[in-house]
């Protein structure tokens, strides 16, 4: 395909920009960036040549009157319409700044699958001391050799790598991404089969945390970056089921654990990485497919392709507006009257099987965001090298944190014409509340058992 070729040429012109371990932070010189011609998390500040693309000017920090934590969020974009819908018969004229997934899904549903482009705004906006944080990053940060491969060491409370220089250092930055500090949500996971049928895997309240972002919390920080505890209400079959996870920057110290309500107890997971199936995802989404990447870094070598311009899902408060799920699923796909594209600059980073190394997708291309360093899109190629998953994840301005802020992704299935999402929340009643700090044990084995109910 024609993003493809583009992206290896993008390679070759990058090819210094080839990840590695063991990089150096950048100098006090390259850090005084992030007060001038960049963002104080990273991305360029300036538009692009033809102004499509505006420049930062601080983000969107403006709570709406009478928003109250939890309920429907309000698209503050509601007003607009699209600038141009991008279909089957004119997809090659938008080729150079279409995704491969995006190009697949075109010609695969040409009837029913359309991108609406919508005017771009940079919402992207974190608190001074998150400014502050990263603006350290930038000369303390370095990528170290660990078990599980290149992984963090000096950073804090901030993107660690704001200027990056490897393909490593991005995904790291997307695996930190500003999404606050602690917050709850309530949602549903939706397989939908290759017929169209949907099929609820999960559902229920979910709590996550980020230690690694406590505002006062540097000093007792101890490498757990994430945590998340979710118990499921249903389906039937699943209710009282629960899920824990606590992520650590030196991945070997992961750890997950499941409630079983058949046995009544809290197990391990032996292998809660890479490929290894999402218990809540009916077995068709991985542990790494979570927000479109969230996994260890030995799996792959990872190379930065460059920046490059492309139309990926942005400020998509509008999918949150009706109050039906079946409104916003469509047979094969999201429902693209409510999905809002626009056109932002991105992270290119191929992903290519480590030597020695097994996964189901020996290759992947990720699209990570400059603004928010969320991955918004990815590919993934089987082992027959055929474009196999399409992913994606849709950002949320969410003022109240504030930050741009997502947990609604999913995939399509190209080869089975299968899909899944992750998040839907258009029937529930939380639609992420921020939450005062959960105590550690919150996040306990213990907990978990106590909480899961048969």
């Amino acid at each position: 395909m024609k993003t493809r070729n583009t992206l290896i040429a993008l390679s070759l012109l990058g090819g210094f920009l080839a990840s590695s371990a063991g990089q150096a932070a950048v100098s006090a010189d390259e850090a005084a960036a992030l007060k001038t011609t960049l963002t104080p998390l990273g991305a360029e500040k300036a538009g692009n040549k033809d102004g499509s693309i505006p420049a930062w000017t601080g983000g969107y920090s403006t709570v709406p009157a009478g928003f109250k934590p939890g309920n429907r969020r309000p698209d503050p974009f509601s007003a607009e319409k699209p600038l141009f819908s991008i279909t089957a018969k004119n997809m090659a004229q938008y080729a150079d700044k279409l995704s491969d997934g995006a190009q697949a899904m075109l010609k695969k549903y040409p009837d029913s699958y359309h991108i609406d482009v919508y005017p771009t705004h940079r919402t992207a906006v974190a608190p001074q001391w998150v400014y502050d944080n990263t603006f350290k990053n930038a000369t303390r940060a370095n990528l170290v050799e660990g078990a599980a491969g290149p992984m963090v060491e000096g950073a804090y409370g901030g993107i660690p790598f704001p200027i990056p220089k490897t393909g490593a250092e991005v995904m790291w930055n997307a695996l930190l991404a500003w999404r606050g500090e602690s917050w709850s949500w309530d949602g549903h996971n939706v397989l939908i089969t290759p017929e169209g049928k949907a099929v609820v895997t999960a559902n229920g309240p979910g709590q996550l945390q980020m230690p690694y972002y406590f505002k006062d919390g540097e000093t007792d920080f101890k490498g757990e970056y994430w945590m998340l505890r979710r118990i499921n209400a249903g389906p039937p079959i699943r209710a009282g089921e629960g899920i824990l996870s606590r992520l650590n920057l030196d991945p070997e110290n992961d750890r997950s654990w499941v409630y079983l309500t058949g046995q009544r107890r809290v197990r391990r997971l032996p292998n809660s990485c890479c490929d290894t199936p999402l218990p809540s995802a009916a077995g068709v989404l991985s542990i790494d497919e979570v927000s479109v990447y969230t996994g260890r870094m030995d799996t792959f070598n990872w190379k930065l392709l460059g920046k490059k311009e492309i139309f990926v899902p942005y400020n998509a408060n509008k999918i949150l507006q009706p109050t039906s799920n079946a409104d916003v699923l469509g047979e094969h796909h999201l429902n693209p009257e409510h999905v809002r594209w626009e056109l932002h600059r991105v992270w290119v980073v191929e992903a290519s099987l480590a030597p020695g190394k097994r996964h189901l997708a020996p290759k992947s291309i990720y699209y990570i965001d400059e603004d928010t360093w969320m991955p918004l899109l990815g590919d993934r190629w089987d082992k027959s090298d055929r474009l196999w998953k399409t992913m994606w994840q849709m950002p949320f301005v969410m003022p109240d944190i504030p930050a741009v802020h997502t947990n609604l992704y999913g995939f399509y299935d190209l080869v089975s014409g299968a899909w899944f999402t992750i998040g839907i929340m258009n029937e529930t009643t939380n639609q992420y509340s921020v939450s005062t700090r959960y105590k550690d044990s919150f996040f306990s084995p213990d907990s978990l058992a106590a909480e899961g109910v048969r």
